[in-house]
Order: C-alpha cells, then structure tokens, then sequence
C-alpha cells in the first residue's frame, strides 16, 4: 500500500508538513523513508477503523500468532500494557501484579485507580536477578483477594528467564474468573518454537504485549497486542482504550515496520533456526576460550550474560563501548547481550566480534573483585496496597524519617538494587517489617532507584495516615 502510494508522485496538500520528504533538511536515507510517512488519505487505511491493508496486516498477524484478534501499537508495549489493564478493571478493583514488573504496568494501575496487590518473585541465582512468581503464591493471592478482577505477569524477565508455572497460574487464574495478562515484551520471537520457549498465549494467557522492536526486526516502539481465543478479556474493549491511548496520527512507517516483522516471523523456517543456532554455538564456544570470562545462558537462546572475573558488569561493559561492542544492559555483576534474530543467508561477523571482545577482556587487567551476589533479605510475600498508586507528591506528601514511617502510606518507589525487586510502591503501608528491611539495605550501603532522599535517611510518604 505504502510502495504504491508512494511510486504515484502525488502532489501534497495534507499534512504531514514535510511534504513526502521534500521540505526536511535530513539526510538522504532518512528523506527516502518520508516518502512512507502519510496520514489518512483515501487508499491509505486508518488504524483506528481499519478496513483495507491495515486491517488485512492485522488479520496477517493474529493467525500468524494464533490470537483471537491483534492489535498494531505505535507507541511501544507501554501503549499495549496500560490499554490491557483499563480494559481488566475499573476503579477501586483489586488487581493481583507480579511486583518486579515495568514501570508501564504500574503506571497503568495509577491511570485505573486499581487497587494493586503485590506478588513477590523468586530469586533467580543462575541469573542473578528476581525471577518469576511461583504458582502456590499467585493460589494464594486469589485466595486472599477471589475479588480481583485480573493477574498481571512479566514472562519472560528482562534476563531470559521464562516462568515454569505460567500454565498451572493460567489456570487458577480461570478458575477464579480471572483473566490472566502477561507482559511478553521480549518473547515476540518465542512463536517460533523449540528451542525457544513456549510463548504465553500457547500456555493460556488471556492477552499479550510484545515488544516487536526487541527481538524482531521492528522499529523503536513498534509493538503487537494479542488476545486469545476464548480470552477472558474482551478485545472491543481493549480496541476501545488503544483508541484512546495512540496517537490518532499513527506512524505509518512504524507499522509498515510491524507489518515486516510479522512477516519475517511467519516465513522464519527451519533452515533459518539451524543457521542461527549454529551462530549461536560458535559464538559461545569462542566466548568461552576468553580466560577470566564466563558465558551465562539463560532460557531464551537469545540471551547471554557475560561475567569478566574480578569485575563488575558496567567495568565489562564500558571495556566492550570501546571495542565498539555495545550490550543491552550491565548491572553489577554482568552485562547482557541480545543476540540477532538472523536466517540462513544472513551473516553477523563472527570473527570480528570474538576479536573485539577479547581485546576489551584483555584491557580489563586483574582489576577489582566484583561485588557478591545480593539475595534479598526476606521470602516471597504478597501485599496489598491500602488504595490506588497515585499518592501524588505536592501538599499530600511530605519527607520523613522512614524510622519513623510506620502506618503511613509510601508515595514513591523504594527499589534496592540489586536485586531490584520494589522494597515499596506508591500507595504500599509502611510497615515496622519494611522498616527493618529497609534499614538493613541502607546499613548495607545498598544502591536504590526510585524517589527518595535515603542518604538523609527521608523517604516520601502520604501526609495523612491511611483511614482505618
């Protein structure tokens, strides 16, 4: 649609103002793709009442994942996770959220006036960052609170871990009338099948956000949401908040970017997993040779972590920017890499990569010894927050002594990290048990994220206490 449009030298009196590209003082590569970014004109479709090639991309797409229906979103899975949860519940409902979830997620429940309640994970060791919730807990959540309207997850973790009680969740989940929501931002590749995990919609979640700019080849921001067959969640209703949440001038390069991504996925073929996996094997035996270097693989065949001996993950990865070597992510122990998606006749310069790495590994020296491993100090528990998330600062917060917080309501987040599990989230009670973790960290000389002002031992809490 887009090529078309494109290739019949239209004369331009609409918006967008740079004119197919002829006003922009871009570079060249960049005009060329300007002569993609349209608006809704007549042949064009429009993502907000498809009918044409949008809609057909969109049907292309839900088969392509085996969803009821699926939705294109322009603005990241952000969009995606906060249309899901307006569409779960309505004000003042409980909602039962995995705590080590996105930002977005929480956000959402803020912009429902929900009333969250928390559900712990599990440490992961091999990783060495907070895992997955077990199923026992999540049983108990709904036995706590059977008046939730919903269960949000995060499958798989940022790290590649993916859950093994997301089936047995599902389950009680339905039996509770509960449907179950999963952020999937980094498992859109996962439909391809083994080695690759099994993606949550196939293990009976209700509706899926995916990140189709992480792992498939989709531009920043370019995201799918999928609702499943027999979903507990009805996909007009979640249409209805998309429509309320995207920008109603969606790009149209974004989803002509998404369109390509649901194709790249749907001819993936078995030719392309055996190149890739024979990438991956001889990249990780090369990585392996580095002495001082340790190769981490997690359950996504995507995800490695890599460990430099007596160093932290942020001196391994700053030692790689300058080899050119860029990594996803470091924290103190590790950084993280994203492998490519590749097929058969696609090639990653495996030699120059290995050649990098080993002179960043070799700049590195004996160097300092790495922080240890910090677990977190208490198990897996579930708390509920006494109302809505959105105990916003101004004249009804204050800074205090968090020694002396007790009974109040936290305004912001309190996040150790690491392991960066939420010690507290806006809206949580500040309990004498939070306190005492809380301090322990602080003692400990833990680094934190969030808002707070913890070097002066202050945190931000409701200027009121909660009503009995």
């Amino acid at each position: 649609m887009l090529e078309k449009f494109a290739k019949s030298n239209s004369l331009s009196f609409h918006v967008p103002g740079h004119k197919n590209g002829n006003l922009t003082g871009l570079p060249e590569a960049v005009r060329g793709m300007m002569s993609w970014d349209v608006t809704e004109l007549p042949g064009l479709d429009d993502l907000h009442a498809p009918e044409g090639p949008i809609r057909e991309a969109q049907e292309l797409l839900a088969a392509a994942y085996g969803a009821q229906r699926s939705f294109f979103l322009v603005n990241g899975s952000t969009g995606g996770n906060l249309a899901m949860i307006l569409a779960a519940c309505r004000p003042g409902d409980r909602v039962i959220v995995q705590r080590n979830a996105h930002k977005s997620v929480f956000n959402g429940l803020v912009l429902a006036g929900a009333r969250p309640v928390y559900v712990d994970p599990l440490w992961d060791a091999e990783t060495r960052s907070p895992g997955h919730a077990e199923a026992e807990l999540i049983r108990e959540a709904i036995r706590m609170y059977p008046e939730a309207k919903a269960v949000i997850l995060t499958n798989p973790t940022y790290y590649g871990k993916v859950s093994t009680h997301l089936r047995k969740i599902a389950d009680l989940c339905h039996d509770a009338g509960m449907p179950l929501l999963v952020d999937e931002a980094h498992g859109a590749h996962f439909v391809i099948g083994g080695p690759f995990p099994q993606p949550s919609l196939a293990l009976g979640a209700d509706a899926v956000v995916q990140s189709a700019h992480k792992t498939l080849p989709a531009m920043t921001m370019a995201s799918f949401l999928h609702v499943a067959r027999g979903s507990l969640l009805d996909a007009e209703r979640i249409g209805y908040y998309l429509g309320m949440l995207q920008s109603s001038s969606p790009s149209y390069p974004l989803m002509a970017s998404l369109d390509d991504a649901r194709h790249y996925i749907a001819a993936y073929t078995e030719e392309d997993l055996e190149s890739l996996l024979d990438y991956r094997k001889t990249l990780v035996r090369g990585l392996d040779e580095f002495r001082g270097l340790s190769v981490i693989r997690t359950d996504d065949p995507l995800k490695l972590l890599l460990r430099a001996d007596g160093h932290s993950g942020s001196a391994l990865a700053d030692a790689l920017s300058r080899e050119g070597v860029h990594t996803e992510l470091s924290d103190p122990y590790q950084v993280l890499l994203v492998l490519p998606l590749l097929k058969s006749e696609q090639d990653e310069c495996l030699e120059e990569v290995l050649a990098a790495t080993a002179r960043a590994v070799k700049s590195l020296g004996s160097g300092n010894q790495a922080e240890d491993p910090q677990e977190p100090l208490t198990q897996p528990a579930i708390t509920a927050a006494d109302g809505p998330p959105d105990v916003r600062s101004g004249k009804s917060c204050e800074w205090m002594d968090y020694r002396e917080s007790e009974g109040r309501l936290s305004a912001a987040s309190i996040i150790p990290y690491p392991p960066g599990i939420p010690l507290l989230l806006p809206g949580e009670p500040v309990t004498r048990e939070k306190i005492r973790i809380l301090d322990r960290h602080v003692t400990a000389g833990t680094a934190f994220q969030g808002t707070h002002r913890l070097d002066t031992q202050q945190i931000l809490v409701s200027r009121q206490p909660p009503e009995a």
